[in-house]
């Protein structure tokens, strides 16, 4: 056995929901303007055009019932998605046995220094200074299929101090989760605690220290988290 030089960094776990048990995260793939009004509220063409992934880094993801306000930025936005977990994966899935590689689901938050996101693609650069800050995904406790099976329609909802921002329907997405975990398939080797956030409907905006934000997505899962 090797000897670490350093002490290895722990496991990044995610909980699962009436269970003692943790759910383990290797990768967090992300997918970007998924719902086709928050395409056309970013600027975008709400097209069925091929989608397009960016990642955030596992130990980003977090059970938590608070969200830190990061440093370097004034213009941080709230992003309700469905997440996806995976006990298993491969290249080249097909569309029609995507789905068994599915462990189960969650409602997550892709927390966004939108300022510096904005910078990045100004200057044609990654977006990972927007997106992968410390502690930028909050994370609902997991459920497995046998729980929820697979949801493909149901209301999605953000609220913000009990206001409605964000609101849509699963079956709004561009992409469904088979078609992501397919084409994810055909650039990656996708695995066993691989997480896939879905993207989000339209409605994103800004947060404050003090906002409570209540997510929620039906037959899934619901998150309370406060911005400090």
């Amino acid at each position: 056995m090797p000897s670490f030089a350093i002490a290895p960094p722990p496991v990044v776990t995610l909980a699962i929901a009436g269970s003692d048990q943790v759910f383990p995260v290797r990768r967090v793939y992300c997918i970007g303007r998924n719902y086709a009004a928050h395409a056309i509220e970013m600027g975008h063409d709400p097209s069925r055009e091929a989608p397009f992934f960016f990642q955030k880094n596992p130990d980003n993801l977090y059970v938590g019932d608070t969200f830190a306000y990061p440093s370097q930025s004034t213009d941080v936005h709230h992003e309700i998605e469905l997440v996806v977990a995976l006990k298993s994966g491969g290249v080249s899935i097909p569309v029609d046995q995507a789905l068994d590689h599915v462990w189960g689901y969650g409602v997550g938050l892709d927390m966004t220094r939108r300022d510096l996101q904005a910078q990045a693609k100004a200057a044609g650069r990654p977006w990972e200074i927007g997106k992968a800050f410390e502690r930028s995904g909050p994370v609902s406790a997991l459920k497995p299929v046998e729980m929820v099976g697979h949801p493909a329609a149901g209301l999605i909802q953000l609220k913000v101090n009990g206001t409605p921002r964000q609101t849509g329907d699963l079956n709004q997405l561009i992409w469904k989760v088979p078609e992501m975990i397919a084409y994810l398939s055909d650039y990656f080797e996708l695995a066993a605690g691989d997480v896939i956030m879905t993207g989000t409907p339209s409605g994103v905006g800004e947060v404050h220290r003090g906002d409570v934000m209540d997510c929620h997505i039906d037959g899934v899962a619901d998150l309370s988290v406060t911005v400090i």
